[in-house]
């Protein structure tokens, strides 16, 4: 064991002469190369290799904005845009709904203008000065409005007493007919279901009694509205051109020919759209007030001017007012009138969705159904029924502006123009010298 150090140090030092003479080898190797390398020809045009290997710098990182997928680049500039769009949404309609009867008013007064507007321009025509033209068209107009309303109310007031009676007799005929009906209902159903009635009035009589406080203020704001209503209807009656020009001086100027244009053609869409639905509620009022009245159900008039009020309110009013005539009917003259009322309410909204609004209110106003249920029901929950009524024409003159301003805008695009294919030079033709005067 005393020996083993000593032969490893020997072969250690044998290793280490090894290694030393290997790399002389290489040394003097890589010497003869280097000398054949240099004296070698060099053919013409090749450089000569050089003297250290180039240095190749490392990779640079991508810029982020590089890095993003394109996809998630254009979802994130839509978004942001997006949500511009909805905060200036929010904010407008949080104006609105701070001066809602501000703005139902004037709303109302343009939809009366543009009902009484041709009327003051016939009569314009005709030699009338402007100011009695709108004068005598507005009183006209209003006295009309008025006299609907008093009628309406006279007949409803007449006809209490004797409606209270037939409504009673028809709950009684109508318990009699559920008594001996194939759906088994008791006498004992019948008198729980009363008694949950009275309960729950009973029971929510503290808000009755608020509400009816309330009808005071409802009142004052209704009057304030329609006052409000009826000096913006004249105000634009008289004056409406020269309101909308100083309107249009608001708009940014680059902005101001497109919406100068689209003005115009959004008034005719309203104008179009009142017009036709006054003609078709009419139609409606006057048909089916003629199908109750010789059914004998009683108010038939002022049913049917519940029904051309309610026609105002598309698709909602016209079965809200015909489900009021056919409750009418059935709690007064029984099961059998209630069907052919419905069925007369039926045979004329028929007509007049299929026939009378596609004649009388033609393509200019034509609205998609599923538009105008979705515009209804968000008007009725942002303004109530004012926002119902005035939900599809807003939509209506909408679609006619975005219409026209993208033809303005595709019309000011200029289009690229074709250019010829470039000509080698070698095939070119020869300039030809312009003739000169002699």
């Amino acid at each position: 064991m005393s020996q083993l150090p000593g032969w490893l140090s020997r072969l250690g030092a044998g290793l280490s002469q090894v290694g030393e003479r290997l790399d002389e080898r290489r040394a003097e190797v890589e010497k003869d190369h280097h000398t054949e390398s240099a004296t070698a020809p060099v053919p013409d045009g090749v450089p000569p290799p050089p003297a250290h290997p180039p240095v190749v710098p490392a990779q640079a990182r991508p810029h982020p904005v590089e890095a993003v997928p394109w996809g998630v680049r254009v979802a994130a500039e839509a978004g942001w845009r997006v949500l511009v769009l909805a905060g200036t949404l929010w904010v407008l309609m949080r104006v609105i709904s701070a001066v809602q009867l501000v703005v139902l008013a004037f709303v109302c007064a343009l939809l009366i203008t543009a009902l009484l507007q041709p009327t003051v321009a016939r009569l314009t025509r005709h030699g009338v000065p402007r100011g009695p033209a709108t004068a005598l068209t507005a009183i006209l107009g209003f006295v009309i409005m008025g006299l609907i309303g008093w009628f309406v109310t006279w007949q409803v007031m007449e006809n209490i007493d004797s409606l209270s009676n037939q409504i009673q007799d028809g709950i009684d005929e109508l318990r009699k007919w559920l008594l001996n009906s194939p759906f088994h209902v008791t006498d004992k159903q019948i008198n729980q279901i009363a008694k949950n009635l009275r309960e729950a009035i009973g029971a929510n009589a503290d808000q009755i009694t608020s509400t009816g406080l309330e009808g005071v203020q409802v009142i004052v704001e209704a009057l304030t509205g329609i006052l409000l209503t009826v000096f913006s209807t004249l105000f634009l009656l008289y004056d409406g051109r020269r309101i909308w020009e100083w309107t249009l001086k608001l708009v940014p100027a680059a902005a101001r020919p497109g919406v100068a244009g689209a003005g115009p053609r959004a008034w005719r869409t309203l104008t179009a759209y009142v017009r036709g639905t006054v003609i078709v509620a009419l139609i409606d009022a006057t048909f089916i007030g003629l199908g109750i009245y010789f059914l004998n159900v009683p108010m038939a008039v002022p049913l049917a001017v519940f029904i051309f009020l309610f026609s105002f309110i598309p698709l909602v009013g016209a079965v809200a007012s015909g489900a009021l005539a056919v409750v009418v009917a059935l709690v007064t003259q029984g099961v059998f009138t209630a069907i052919m009322t419905l069925v007369v309410v039926l045979a004329v909204q028929q007509i007049e969705g299929h026939i009378l609004q596609p004649f009388i209110l033609g393509r200019a106003v034509r609205v998609h159904p599923l538009a105008v249920v979705l515009s209804v029901t968000a008007g009725g929950m942002v303004a109530g029924i004012g926002g119902a009524v005035v939900a599809v024409p807003l939509v209506a003159v909408t679609n006619t502006v975005v219409g026209y301003l993208r033809s303005y805008a595709a019309a000011r695009t200029p289009h690229p123009v074709p250019q010829p294919a470039s000509v080698p030079a070698a095939e070119a033709p020869p300039p030809q010298d312009s003739p000169t005067t002699v």
